[in-house]
């Protein structure tokens, strides 16, 4: 059987027919290669968001508001001075400062002092409750006021030394300061103030 050759209208159809699937798969194929890539690490908007949120005043050693924070005093931190003052039945007014360069928070508490290793010769508060806190700096000085005897009899053991630090520590930091003969009984202490007249002990 004869297979006779399309006509040119069928021709023509069957061409723009396939022009047609082309042009679709050309297309097809741009769309595919605009897409971007995914970025590497998977990072998404909350994480952004988190960063963003991050600022100096979440940093460490920072206050509210990004104010710092001021560290307490140690005793290396501060230089003292004992003098025996006669006033009150005799007590010891020592004052502390900071050493230059140095800032620091001074506690509102007694400082820790003691005569010798036995335990009777710590002092002890002076029933006074704990006051505001003193910013050690430059020229600020803090007195506290130590009544070696409390009692009134001739009970006790004579020292010729004190040793001061800050409350809290062990002491291995002490500092030593001579001492004429003194009878220690029951030895108090004032707390910290800016003012000398308030570190003198009740008698």
């Amino acid at each position: 059987m004869r297979t006779r050759l399309a006509t040119r209208p069928a021709r023509l159809v069957l061409a723009a027919a396939a022009a047609v699937a082309l042009t679709a798969t050309m297309t097809a194929c741009e769309d595919d290669s605009a897409t971007p890539a995914a970025p590497a690490g998977g990072g998404s908007d909350s994480d952004d968001a988190t960063d963003e949120g991050t600022t100096d005043e979440d940093a460490p050693g920072s206050g509210h508001d990004g104010e710092p924070v001021t560290q307490g005093c140690g005793t290396t931190d501060l230089t003292f001075t004992v003098t025996e003052e006669s006033q009150a039945g005799g007590y010891f007014l020592v004052a502390a400062q900071a050493n230059e360069g140095i800032t620091c928070t001074l506690e509102g508490s007694y400082p820790m002092a003691f005569f010798g290793s036995a335990e009777e010769s710590h002092v002890s508060p002076a029933g006074q409750a704990v006051d505001d806190s003193i910013e050690m700096s430059g020229d600020t000085i803090a007195y506290a006021g130590i009544n070696p005897k409390t009692t009134n009899d001739d009970n006790g053991v004579e020292y010729e030394q004190v040793f001061i630090s800050i409350l809290g520590e062990d002491g291995a930091n002490a500092v030593e300061f001579p001492i004429s003969a003194t009878l220690v009984d029951q030895p108090e202490a004032t707390n910290w103030s800016l003012r000398d007249i308030d570190a003198v002990p009740m008698s």
